[in-house]
């Protein structure tokens, strides 16, 4: 598997402090290897669109789609309670 970002994404990861952007990469590649790896915790977040969820952080979340044989990064935001 592969990924791309989108835009919104790239605007909103641009925001986040180096230690963020790092745990993203690392959540990121085990996502490739292997979309039930327990840190991630991905689940489908909007069956309407076929949107997912990973946890980044315990306080950040990443929404993906699954396109192919790609993931497409949508947006990455500070979680809420």
């Amino acid at each position: 598997m592969i990924y791309t970002t989108t835009p919104r994404f790239d605007r909103a990861f641009k925001k986040f402090p180096r230690q963020v952007c790092s745990a993203f990469r690392k959540q990121a590649e085990f996502l490739l290897s292997d979309i039930r790896y327990p840190s991630l915790r991905a689940k489908k977040f909007d069956e309407s669109v076929d949107v997912w969820q990973m946890r980044v952080t315990d306080n950040v979340r990443c929404y993906f789609a699954i396109d192919g044989d790609s993931y497409v990064f949508l947006d990455i935001e500070k979680h809420r309670d």
